[in-house]
C-alpha cells in the first residue's frame, strides 16, 4: 500500500478531507495540508476539470480535449488510466460517474477565489471600502495560470485569467492611490506591468502610482523605458495619451510634490 493511501486511510476514519487544487503560479494538490504527488497524465486531469470547476464534464470531452491527437480507443484508454491512477488522497478531488468527471463537493480551487476577487474589484456597484484592498489582495492576482502548460485548453484559460487580473490590478492600483495607500498602488501596478509589458495601460497605472508618491523622476525613467522597449520590439511610440501626461510632468517645477494632488 503507497504512502497515500496509508494517509487516506487514517483520515477516512476521521472525517472526510478537505481537498485544494491550485493552478496560479503552477499546480498543486493539497488534501487536509498535505501535499499530494500526482502522475503527469493524472495532473492534467485534475487541472482540465478544475478549470470547469462545479461543471460536469463528458468523458469523450475529456478524452478528446487530453489526448487530442490520439485515436478515440486511444484517448479513452489513456483516460481510464490517468483515473486509475489517481489513488487514495488524489481519488478524493473528483467524483467519477461512468459517463462524465466532476471535482467533488468539498474541493476549493485558487483561480475561482482569485476570479471572484478580481470581478469584485471590477464591479462598479461593489464600493472600494468594502472591499478591504491591500498589498495581500495583489499577491491574489499576481501569479499566471498554469505557467509552462501549453495544452490548448490550459493557454486560452490562462489568457482569459491574464486579461480579467490585469483589468482587476490597474483598477486596483487606481483605488489604492485613491486610498492614499501609495506602496500598495506601486505593487498593483508593478504586478500587472510584470505580466504584460507592452500594455501601455498598465504602464500608465504604475506611472501613475510613481506620481500620486511625488516620485516624478522614477515616472519619467520608467516612462523612458517603456518607450525604448515598445520601439525595440514593436517599432512603435507610445500613444498621445501617455505622451501629454508625460509632458504634464515634465512642466513641473522641481520640489513640486504629488502630481496628482
Amino acid at each position: 500500500m503507497s504512502s497515500d493511501d496509508l494517509a487516506f486511510s487514517s483520515l477516512t476514519v476521521k472525517s472526510r478531507p478537505s481537498v485544494r487544487i491550485a493552478l496560479l503560479g503552477g499546480f498543486d494538490l493539497v488534501v487536509d495540508n498535505i501535499p499530494v504527488t500526482v502522475p503527469v497524465g493524472s495532473k492534467r486531469l485534475l487541472a482540465l476539470i478544475a478549470l470547469n470547476y462545479r461543471a460536469s464534464v463528458p468523458r469523450e470531452l475529456i478524452a478528446g480535449s487530453l489526448w487530442a491527437e490520439a485515436s478515440e480507443q486511444r484517448a479513452y484508454t489513456n483516460l481510464r488510466a490517468a483515473l486509475s491512477r489517481l489513488r487514495g488522497l488524489g481519488r478524493q478531488a473528483l467524483d467519477v460517474s461512468p459517463r462524465e468527471v466532476r471535482l467533488a463537493r468539498e474541493v476549493t480551487v485558487d483561480l475561482y477565489h482569485a476570479r471572484s476577487l478580481a470581478q469584485r474589484i471590477l464591479d462598479p456597484h461593489v464600493p472600494a471600502e468594502g472591499l478591504d484592498l491591500n498589498t495581500a489582495t495583489v499577491d491574489q492576482l499576481s501569479a499566471d495560470l498554469l505557467p509552462g502548460w501549453y495544452d490548448e485548453w490550459a493557454l486560452l484559460e490562462a489568457d482569459r485569467w491574464r486579461q480579467l487580473r490585469l483589468h482587476a490590478l490597474e483598477k486596483l492600483a487606481g483605488e489604492l492611490i485613491d486610498a492614499e495607500q501609495f506602496a500598495g498602488a506601486v505593487t498593483a501596478a508593478h504586478a500587472a506591468v510584470q505580466a504584460d509589458p507592452l500594455r501601455e495601460s498598465s504602464q500608465v497605472s504604475l506611472i501613475r502610482a510613481h506620481l500620486a508618491e511625488g516620485n516624478l523622476a522614477e515616472a519619467l525613467d520608467h516612462f523612458e523605458r517603456y518607450a525604448r522597449r515598445l520601439r525595440n520590439e514593436l517599432g512603435l511610440r507610445p500613444t498621445q495619451r501617455l505622451n501629454r501626461l508625460v509632458a504634464e510632468i515634465r512642466q513641473l517645477p522641481p520640489g513640486s510634490g504629488s502630481f496628482l494632488q
